[in-house]
């Protein structure tokens, strides 16, 4: 028994550690930052969003609340009262935020024109992750392909700062 204690102890460490990893990661990305600081989720709903999302992956098991509570990344103790009000808050921000967009675009405040500059920059949103995901990991020119992600991100900095300044944004 003991031996197995040590094991699943090892195992929630690194669960812990890596899930904080990424989140260190996402949470300090330009482009998260943009994109969080123009959404209707605080830093603390996002993080807990992820953690709820990213930690059951990471784990391959249903975790439960108090355990994910433990993954964030304050110092402080967070209850798993604390922990599942933040990801229903974060839950139903989201979903606000659908049909916040939904509504004007039946209202017609939003136009198909208006709304373009935003489908450009998630099509190129979405192109950045791609390249991200098939960096290749051998020889041929890795230096381009960094130096090409490199410029799409730079370009979706500048595209999503521009659009998120709202005298700017929605013309």
């Amino acid at each position: 028994m003991y031996p197995f204690e040590i094991t699943e102890e090892r195992g929630k460490m690194k669960l812990k550690e890596g899930v904080q990893a990424y989140l260190m990661g996402s949470l300090n990305d330009p482009i998260v930052n943009i994109l969080s600081k123009n959404s209707h989720l605080t830093k603390t709903q996002l993080e807990t969003l992820l953690i709820d999302v990213l930690s059951e992956n990471l784990a391959g098991k249903q975790l439960k609340y108090d355990e994910k509570a433990k993954l964030r990344l304050t110092k402080a103790q967070i209850s798993r009262g604390a922990f599942n009000r933040t990801l229903k808050q974060s839950k139903e921000n989201a979903i606000k935020s659908i049909y916040t967009v939904l509504l004007l675009g039946y209202l017609g405040i939003f136009e198909s024109t208006t709304l373009d500059p935003y489908l450009e920059i998630a099509n190129k949103l979405h192109a950045y992750v791609d390249a991200c995901k098939n960096m290749p990991n051998h020889s041929g020119k890795p230096e381009e392909h960094i130096k090409a992600i490199e410029m799409i991100r730079e370009e979706l900095e500048t595209t999503l700062k521009q659009l998120s300044n709202p005298s700017e944004g929605m013309t």
